[in-house]
């Protein structure tokens, strides 16, 4: 069974992203990166069916060459290939990213399909733009569901997606496409063999001039700091009031 899955260099979970002084770029100087969970569980999952069905898994990102870190990430976790889509270091918008990966995906197979199935995570966890996965599967004619959290190959695919009231089945016909999300699988943790195999793998590296015209970025805006803030009361027997006053506003006394 050969599987690609699609991974993105995001800003590690929990930290600040800063923006440059024209808010057009995350200001990546002081910035670790990682790979985002839902794409970690997809590389799981895609290990685990190579595992049980035979096949190989290939890894491919979208990005500057300092993306070859979650490459070897993903090969250091089970994966056999590892291909960089490498288009500089402006993060493209969604049109132009998915038009890199079926591109690149036509170079690898020399325009035969390959693939049995094709993953991705069911958004970044930077952007959250919930479109590329379903562009790269209209490009390459592959059916597709998205929000996917249970996935069995037999003579199709059978997908489960979780809904409020229940769950989803879904019946695919092979070669297909999923989107999924953090909650799949537990991810392994890469041991010491295959981060020194990861670390000595070939990578193939693909060029891709993103094309003339398509969305055009404004700037950049963070989010709402919602965290509460925390207020000292008081020290000792003096906070004493202040914390009753709190539990009378909560409705507690």
């Amino acid at each position: 069974m050969e599987i690609l899955v699609c991974v993105k260099r995001v800003p590690a979970p929990g930290a600040k992203v800063p923006l440059s002084a024209d808010s057009r770029e995350i200001d990546t100087r002081h910035l670790g990166f990682t790979i985002g969970p839902h794409e970690e569980c997809a590389v799981e999952e895609a290990v685990r069916l190579v595992a049980g069905h035979g096949g190989q898994v290939t890894v491919l990102a979208v990005g500057p060459p300092e993306a070859e870190e979650q490459l070897r990430y993903a090969l250091a976790m089970g994966a056999d290939r590892g291909v960089l889509v490498e288009t500089g270091p402006a993060e493209l918008d969604p049109e132009a990213t998915a038009a890199a990966i079926a591109q690149a995906v036509h170079t690898v197979t020399d325009g035969a399909p390959p693939f049995d199935l094709v993953l991705f995570g069911d958004s970044s966890a930077d952007a959250g733009h919930y479109q590329v996965g379903i562009r790269v599967a209209a490009e390459l004619g592959l059916p597709i569901v998205g929000g996917i959290k249970g996935i069995e190959v037999g003579d199709g695919l059978r997908l489960r997606r979780e809904v409020p009231d229940g769950a989803e089945l879904y019946e695919l016909p092979l070669p297909a496409a999923a989107a999924v999300r953090e909650g799949l699988n537990l991810p392994r943790y890469p041991n010491l063999p295959g981060r020194l195999r990861a670390r000595k793998a070939s990578l193939r590296t693909i060029a891709f001039e993103p094309p003339v015209g398509g969305l055009r970025k404004l700037r950049l805006r963070q989010p709402a700091d919602d965290r509460a803030e925390t207020v000292l009361l008081g020290q000792g027997a003096a906070a004493a009031p202040a914390v009753v006053d709190v539990l009378e506003e909560l409705g507690v006394v």
